[in-house]
């Protein structure tokens, strides 16, 4: 299978080792505090701070030395660094720090200096994006798993921030990734549907999607979700590619499927609850659209799906905030 779509996604980037060997090494952190090489990815609700502007480079997340901040609270090591042509030399270690809030006013007291993933995923390099998204998807798990889901335990981490052990029956938690599917339906005029869910606004149009459920095969939830969106019964699901998306700890499986023989187009039926209505467009239709109708912004799958679809640029909205 070519990787050539999944190249273009802007989260599925990554120029990091992630030294999972590494991890269990005793006395990790203190080792890389003491190593005067090893670079801090500062995270503070989300967000992290650019590297002051440099135009050799490009936009930049901005890497600090150890003796920038404390050696405690919740750290992640990410791995090590690959690029030969940025100031950080080629497998430079480097370590997510997450930062309670007076932490980071003492770092860095303007807040319009930190800046979430989604309104930077497209312009940072590829080894940027994919610490971004790696230490972002981590750290959401963390946030969420702070006790054992057994007995309600406080868990206590390890392994360089990728466990989490319970103390009264030793068993490990490992971080989870949410899988969804999201889907490029076609009909026999080689249109898309495209719907708008009931926590947008109500001219913003995107793709339909959804969660695998239990022992659900990544198809059959594409049959199965698309049906309960929209009332159509789909065929054919192919897959695409896949980006995460760690708002919070979701990994979007793309896939296209056609309209099955059985079915009208014109039979939609929306599901009232999470999809509010939903919209045939063919490639003239979009680009006509685009003066009243938000689509996807460019950090997202359905962004590049759709274009890929279209077969040119597509004008995006601005991202949607919103989880």
């Amino acid at each position: 299978m070519s990787f050539t779509f999944t190249t273009r996604l802007p989260l599925s980037r990554h120029a990091v080792d992630r030294d999972h060997l590494s991890r269990s090494s005793p006395g990790l952190f203190d080792q890389l505090w003491a190593d005067s090489a090893t670079r801090l990815l500062p995270v503070w609700h989300g967000k992290m701070l650019l590297a002051p502007h440099d135009p050799d480079t490009g936009p930049r997340l901005a890497l600090l030395p150890p003796v920038s901040l404390r050696n405690d609270g919740l750290r992640v090591y990410l791995g090590r660094s690959l690029p030969d042509d940025l100031p950080e030399a080629f497998g430079t270690r480097i370590v997510a720090v997450s930062l309670d809030d007076a932490d980071a006013a003492l770092l860095e007291p303007d807040v319009d200096r930190w800046v979430g993933l989604r309104t930077v995923a497209t312009v940072l390099g590829d080894r940027d994006a994919g610490l971004f998204t790696e230490a972002l998807g981590v750290l959401n798990w963390h946030a969420s798993h702070a006790h054992c889901p057994r007995c309600g335990a406080a868990t206590t981490v390890e392994d360089g921030g990728w466990v989490r052990r319970c103390p009264v029956d030793n068993s490990q938690v490992f971080p989870r990734t949410d899988p969804a599917v999201i889907v490029l339906i076609t009909d026999a005029d080689d249109r898309i549907l495209l719907g708008s869910n009931a926590m947008w606004e109500n001219n913003r149009y995107s793709l339909l999607a959804g969660f695998v459920e239990p022992g659900e095969a990544l198809e059959t939830a594409v049959i199965r979700e698309m049906f309960e969106e929209s009332g159509l019964r789909v065929t054919d699901p192919v897959y695409v590619g896949s980006q995460p998306w760690p708002f919070p700890a979701s990994v979007m499986c793309g896939f296209t499927a056609r309209l099955a023989d059985d079915q009208q187009a014109g039979d939609l039926l929306p599901d009232g609850a999470e999809i509010l209505a939903l919209r045939w467009f063919s490639r003239q239709e979009l680009h006509e659209a685009g003066e009243w109708m938000l689509l996807p912004g460019p950090s997202s799958i359905a962004h590049a799906m759709i274009e890929r679809w279209l077969g040119a640029p597509l004008s995006a909205a601005p991202e949607l905030i919103r989880p």
